[in-house]
């Protein structure tokens, strides 16, 4: 590791994932901030964050704020937007990130770093995100498994969270690894939206790992022809997540039972987008964005 000091770290966009790994860099002793919806907010101000996790459940002292200034002073800043905010929350931190300062991207999608780096003048680092977990109410994180990451190039990252006990891989193929998760994303997330079933369950499903065949089949035809280099095991290692994860709902499917905006576009809507530039026929994928779409925009009983 190349350093065993603590540091200031901002967490932007302090939802389940942001929590999780805020939660572990603040349990080692990092001065950490989380800034998100006042709904949380209030709750982390008035007794931390409630962290229900494997092995653990505490509450874990943190700064809270609503405010994008409030990364103001952090080393380490973790972007954990919905991809569909990426340009404007990246233009709402620039002015007060730090020279120094390293900006972590914990989002889904492939083409998020980009978007980020086009917004501010720090580095930003690529990270692939393995983790199940859901915000149980306002300040309450739970864990359901693992809890990962994949990353860029950068021995500084890793070494801070490797110390908070984050399992950190730096990948020198990070776009392939990028387009894997895509992958896992586009097979789960659109099928337990839909169902709002499990990860387990869901996969035991009639015809359902034959539609997931066809999803990473298409999505991995898109990625071979823009270019990145795929494991030849990626379908089988997409199967196993419901192994490792069989109590997970997707985000999609958090996201449209709470009655929110999802970030289908960037997930089989960007493998659709992409194959019609490059020619290639997504059906699976666009049935499965079309499905979850009209789920987004359907009214939402009174209660």
């Amino acid at each position: 590791m190349t350093s065993g000091k603590t540091i200031r770290v901002a967490v932007f966009g302090a939802g389940a994932v942001g929590c999780f790994f805020g939660g572990m860099l603040a349990r080692a002793g990092n001065r950490v901030t989380l800034i998100g919806r006042p709904l949380h907010v209030e709750e982390f101000r008035k007794s931390g964050l409630h962290f229900e996790g494997l092995r653990f459940n505490e509450q874990v002292p943190v700064e809270a704020s609503t405010d994008a200034a409030a990364v103001r002073g952090a080393r380490l800043v973790l972007f954990c937007v919905k991809s569909t905010d990426t340009e404007e929350a990246a233009a709402q931190i620039a002015p007060f990130l730090e020279a120094d300062a390293i900006v972590v991207n914990l989002q889904n999608g492939v083409d998020n770093t980009e978007r980020i780096q086009s917004k501010v003048l720090q580095p930003v680092v690529p990270a692939v995100v393995y983790v199940a977990t859901e915000m149980k109410g306002p300040g309450h994180l739970k864990h359901h498994g693992r809890g990962d990451l994949v990353i860029g190039p950068n021995e500084q990252v890793k070494a801070w969270f490797e110390s908070a006990g984050v399992p950190t891989a730096i990948s020198d193929n990070i776009a392939g690894e990028l387009w894997a998760k895509l992958v896992v994303n586009c097979a789960y997330n659109a099928l337990s939206a839909i169902t709002q079933l499990p990860y387990g369950t869901m996969i035991e499903g009639a015809g359902i790992r034959d539609t997931m065949r066809d999803v990473v089949e298409e999505t991995l035809a898109v990625a071979k022809a823009s270019g990145v280099t795929m494991a030849p095991d990626t379908l089988a290692r997409t199967y196993r997540i419901a192994e490792a994860m069989p109590t997970q709902y997707s985000s999609t499917a958090q996201d449209l039972a709470r009655g929110k905006p999802t970030e289908i576009d960037h997930l089989n809507g960007y493998v659709v987008r992409r194959g019609e530039a490059l020619g290639i026929p997504t059906p699976a994928n666009r049935a499965l964005h079309a499905l979850v779409k009209l789920l987004e925009s359907k009214p939402r009983a009174s209660t």
